[in-house]
């Protein structure tokens, strides 16, 4: 059975801007598509029948013009709708374990903890084991009418914690999109990861760039030769790497990220700063990619 790329939808220019770009990224891997529309039951129960009916008839609404709009935008394309009722950060989050990936809008005004506007992103991001897409509003459309060629795919690296789900996913991605993979690590001097570092004994904090520039060649090689026809640039920058990925991922197509799980508290995800600061502020669609 396919897993569907799903796409969270309320109707939103942020959440159409995901759903389109969820129906391409379903036609480029071959899969379903799942628009999911979640609402929460009225808890007070003299009013809880109509407001109950009014919500399943507005998702309804909703979620037939996402359809209507994107079976014209990709002809062919396998396209299903669902409510799902409960909190929509456990509707989606559920759904989302069970998918090949999930879309969601990306709202750019600064949240709490310095992440991305939206409770359920967050939220969302913090639970699921599965990749997770945040699109602003105005990214869902392709650049170009042939949506199998795009711009770079640009893949952020940590190489104390090098995420092997997010490498892979970002071969993949550009083998789909045929185009070129940008994979870049950047660090601070000292890095801010320092003593982990030493404690794991990847790298020590003073190694000079060369070295860094091995150890990358070194945890991409396997990829490299799985990937042939991927065209890929590696890049070790000494700075900040939240400043380093959003420049190199400016005139790209996707930025992908790693997030580890597990962390968080009760304000929801507890990423690293250059997750966040990704997440924030980059001008292309980002996929955040969980690991343990």
């Amino acid at each position: 059975m396919l897993l569907s790329v799903v796409a969270g939808v309320d109707g939103s220019a942020e959440s159409l801007a995901a759903a389109e770009w969820a129906a391409r990224e379903a036609v480029r891997k071959g899969r379903p598509l799942l628009l999911v529309h979640a609402w929460s039951r009225s808890p007070y129960s003299l009013v809880s029948v109509a407001a109950n009916t009014a919500q399943r008839s507005e998702a309804e609404r909703v979620l037939k013009a996402a359809a209507d709009r994107l079976a014209g935008a990709c002809p062919g394309l396998l396209i299903q709708t669902a409510q799902v009722e409960g909190p929509a950060i456990t509707a989606l989050s559920r759904l989302a374990d069970g998918s090949e990936l999930l879309a969601l809008g990306r709202r750019t005004q600064r949240g709490l903890a310095g992440l991305p506007g939206g409770w359920v992103a967050r939220g969302v991001i913090s639970r699921v084991k599965r990749p997770v897409a945040l699109v602003r509003a105005g990214e869902g459309q392709e650049r170009s009418a042939d949506v199998s060629r795009s711009r770079d795919v640009v893949l952020g690296i940590d190489l104390g914690h090098p995420c092997a789900e997010a490498i892979d996913f970002a071969f993949e991605e550009a083998r789909l999109r045929r185009c070129g993979l940008r994979v870049v690590h950047a660090w601070c001097d000292p890095p801010p990861t320092a003593g982990e570092a030493r404690a794991i004994g990847l790298f020590e904090a003073d190694r000079p760039e060369e070295e860094r520039s091995g150890l990358l060649t070194a945890v991409l090689k396997m990829r490299r030769d799985a990937y042939p026809d991927v065209p890929v640039i590696e890049s070790v920058r000494r700075g900040k790497a939240s400043s380093s990925l959003l420049r190199v991922a400016a005139g790209a197509d996707l930025l992908v990220v790693g997030h580890r799980l597990g962390k968080q508290s009760h304000l929801g995800l507890h990423s690293s700063p250059t997750a966040s600061a990704v997440m924030r502020h980059a001008r292309c669609p980002v996929v955040v990619v969980p690991y343990s």
